[in-house]
């Protein structure tokens, strides 16, 4: 099959791969320095940590976040996310040392909600309008929340 492609096509996806092995490899990174830091020889402060005690900073970088975007800095929004992101592969990691559940969980996780809530591009569901859509994705994440998801 991939020789019927085109000389273009093929470039495609050439690029397309070598942007997925650097977007693997800088997560496999971020995911490698959280092990360090929450290791026996990582940070103290960092291995003290809880989901509970992390909740301030959730908060407030959520909170930076906001500004950020009301203030169309996007250096900022840049680093908001990526603050956020800290705070997410952080509780992540807590969770894998408690045996409870790891980053790629919660990927995995994310990435069945998004299709189940998006059955107009994922299945063959028509709609007519965003409004529709809306009101399918409420209907769907309250089903989700009376099935226990």
């Amino acid at each position: 099959m991939f020789s019927s492609l085109s000389w273009k096509n093929k470039q495609v996806c050439f690029s397309l791969a070598r942007l997925k092995i650097i977007m693997s490899k800088k997560f496999d990174e971020l995911k490698k320095v959280f092990e360090i830091l929450l290791s026996p020889n990582g940070c103290g402060w960092d291995r003290k940590q809880t989901h509970k005690s992390l909740i301030k900073y959730l908060k407030a970088e959520t909170l930076e976040f906001e500004k950020a975007v009301k203030n169309k800095n996007f250096e900022n929004i840049k680093e908001e996310l990526g603050d956020i992101l800290l705070q997410v592969m952080f509780h992540s990691q807590i969770a894998k040392k408690q045996k409870k559940f790891t980053i790629d969980d919660v990927i995995d996780t994310l990435t069945k909600k998004l299709k189940r809530r998006h059955p107009h591009v994922f299945e063959n569901r028509k709609v007519k309008s965003v409004k529709e859509i809306i009101v399918n994705w409420n209907k769907i994440k309250k089903s989700e929340k009376k099935d226990g998801n």
